[in-house]
């Protein structure tokens, strides 16, 4: 039995999405999809509710203040009603909107939607741009018009995530849509094809989380961020879109090391490169990058091949908004200028409202963090993860061995005491076990995995929660910070998910630690061993993710203010509402305001200035929203004649497809 905490306000308990908060450094390895970066995803991994619309608990109540809901649509022409979760990122040009369908369980619905938005008041799907198959599109989505010798016309770029082992597609795609209703692909899967330190090379491109694009002096670039050299911020020349160049990547820790906190606090040490825009400021291009526990990043990009630093954003010593807790979550997701560059606006987003507190293995305190996805050990009755661990090995979806089974033992053979769980224990990886070679032919064929596909096969197997323990360094790592990955957790199946060193594992099992690769043969316990010492993790509140907004500036830049809705602060509202983190934001392009994609907290909008930030509008739907994306636009001479010529702004809800606002406040 799943024994989550359940609350009064709801049928059951949803689980929470633990914040990133691993202890990744530049000297480990960027060799395995565990490490690559699934934050933005909004998995919910709830019960029941994962789904916002049309169920009667799960959400905030519907509300709106200074929002008129102008229109919506649901784009069922292609693949019928919407998936929960199905659609991701949008882009609006033109009187058209893009909105791009992202992973979903039967990983066939990859690719964008065209949606005339000419009346905004009756939406209308047009089109159905397909993504190369095992493919999804994720953060990025952008129209610019271009006008070179190489092409003349619309175009839109998407990123690439895989959903199935494919060496097809990855990277980023480019469509001709000056006609809409009929795109034309222009390249598919362009991107770094090289190792670490280069783009060109044989390989399938990389995945590729999030593109944008910008034009300057007769020329057209891309700037992407890279799933598997999580590091890197990848450039490209596509003033020709059918065959993209590579012009620099750029490791902006390594470049840069004063962008990082890790020295004054560890857990500031999940750094990737996540979400970039760029803007001419002062008559220069600059780049403004949501480099995650690194903060936001400007650079200097007028000459892509040498973008050269201006300034950063640190993290507070201790959280702006919930006293007691330091350091902040970090987690720089996305970021905007305002509309005369005098500020900068970062959505920090935070899918877990309890961090991992104080893990224990016997009395021995030892190092733990939360994993992206997973959820925490509040969930439980007690609040409090305890007992003894078994050992289940690597658990990726491609390894033959069948998981240990929960009802397999007895309450005496775990040692299982009054509010016990019954806990399995993985190991990140298996990158670097030749133990893993199946086939006898030195691949890997149970190649490293994300966390939550070894969650769902725990899952399955009917364990209650489950303990990650970090894979080999190189190197003895019991001083290490904890790293396990993020993301990829399944939704309806919940798993408490907290993750220790391999230090700890070891520890657990009552064996010498070792940690030299490849793994010596005796390295790990038996498969369903019971370990001979206990577990206790506690979790403690911090809140979910906000806005906060700079004062531009060279070096160190200031932060002036955040701001969280109310429920993102108050425990009673960390289970069983959705995800109450902020996305994405969007500025007004004529005065201090900006639009906000707030998941399940609605969309929100907010003045702000040099006295902080006010939140001045909002909307949820009755049936509840889950929105991921907001642009603004301007109502063109279709719209009717009270909106044509006025300031709009759309929003994608995963759940449901898009929704058109005006803001009617002063």
């Amino acid at each position: 039995m799943r024994r989550l905490l359940p609350r009064v306000v709801v049928a059951m308990a949803a689980a929470l999405a633990l914040a990133l908060v691993g202890g990744a450094t530049a000297t480990v390895p960027a060799d395995a999809p565990d490490r690559m970066p699934r934050a933005g995803t909004g998995d919910s991994t709830s019960v029941g509710v994962h789904q916002q619309h049309g169920e009667p608990s799960g959400h905030l109540p519907g509300s709106s203040a200074n929002v008129e809901l102008v229109g919506e649509l649901e784009p069922t022409r292609q693949f019928g009603p919407i998936v929960a979760g199905q659609i991701a990122d949008l882009a609006v040009y033109k009187d058209f909107a893009y909105l791009n369908s992202w992973n979903e369980p039967a990983c066939t619905k990859g690719g964008v939607y065209v949606v005339d938005i000419r009346n905004p008041r009756k939406p209308k799907e047009v089109a159905f741009i397909p993504a190369v198959p095992g493919n999804f599109h994720g953060e990025g989505a952008q129209v610019i018009s271009v006008n070179s010798k190489k092409f003349t016309g619309d175009l839109l770029a998407t990123n690439n995530e895989k959903c199935i082992d494919t060496d097809a597609g990855g990277g980023f795609d480019l469509y001709d849509v000056s006609d809409p209703r009929h795109p034309q692909a222009l390249v598919q899967g362009a991107g770094d094809h090289g190792g670490e330190g280069k783009m060109n090379g044989p390989e399938p491109s990389n995945t590729y989380h999030s593109v944008f694009m910008w034009k300057d002096d007769g020329k057209v670039y891309l700037v992407a961020t890279d799933n598997e050299e999580f590091h890197d911020v990848d450039i490209y020349d596509i003033t020709n879109p059918r065959q993209p160049k590579g012009v620099a990547e750029y490791d902006l820790w390594e470049s840069f090391p004063q962008i990082a906190q890790t020295d004054e606090h560890p857990r500031l040490s999940e750094i990737f490169n996540h979400d970039m825009v760029t803007k001419v400021v002062d008559g220069r291009d600059v780049l403004l990058d949501s480099y995650w526990d690194a903060g936001y990043v400007m650079l200097d990009v007028e000459n892509p091949a040498h973008a050269t630093y201006i300034g950063d954003s640190d993290f507070a010593d201790e959280d702006p908004l919930v006293p007691g807790i330091s350091p902040p979550e970090g987690n720089a997701h996305e970021a905007e200028f305002s509309h005369d560059s005098t500020y900068f606006l970062g959505a920090d987003e935070d899918f877990g409202p309890y961090r991992p507190d104080k893990f224990f293995v016997d009395d021995q305190e030892r190092p733990a963090v939360g994993v992206g996805g997973g959820t925490a050990a509040a969930a439980l009755p007690d609040q409090t993860l305890s007992g003894k661990v078994v050992q289940g090995g690597y658990g990726c979806p491609a390894d033959p061995t069948p998981l240990p089974l929960a009802g397999d033992y007895t309450d005496a053979e775990l040692g299982l005491q009054p509010g016990d769980e019954r806990i399995l224990l993985m190991q990140r990886g298996p990158s670097g076990d030749p133990s893993a070679d199946y086939n006898g032919n030195g691949d890997l064929t149970d190649d490293a995995c994300f966390p939550g596909e070894k969650a769902a096969r725990a899952f399955d197997a009917g364990w209650d929660a489950i303990v990650l323990v970090n894979r080999h360094l190189g190197a003895d790592d019991s001083t290490s910070e904890p790293f396990c990955g993020s993301g990829a957790f399944e939704p309806g199946k919940p798993m408490v998910t907290v993750c220790t060193t391999h230090a700890a594992y070891h520890e657990l099992f009552g064996t010498t630690p070792q940690f030299g690769t490849p793994y010596a043969p005796d390295d790990a316990p038996a498969l369903g061993a019971v370990s001979v010492r206990r577990v206790l993790a506690t979790s403690v509140f911090d809140g979910w993710g906000y806005l906060s907004l700079f004062r531009r500036g060279e070096g160190k830049v200031e932060r002036i203010d955040s701001y969280a809705i109310p429920e993102a602060l108050d425990p009673a509202f960390a289970f069983g509402f959705g995800d109450l983190s902020i996305h994405e934001i969007a500025t007004d392009p004529g005065q201090n305001l900006a639009y906000s994609s707030y998941y399940a907290g609605g969309i929100r909008v907010f003045s702000f200035g040099e006295s902080g930030i006010e939140e001045v509008g909002h909307y949820i739907d009755a049936e509840g929203n889950n929105f991921w994306g907001v642009e603004t636009f301007v109502a063109g001479n279709q719209a009717p004649g009270n909106l044509k010529g006025k300031r709009l702004f759309a929003g994608s809800d995963r759940d449901h497809g898009i929704f058109i606002f005006r803001y009617t406040g002063g």
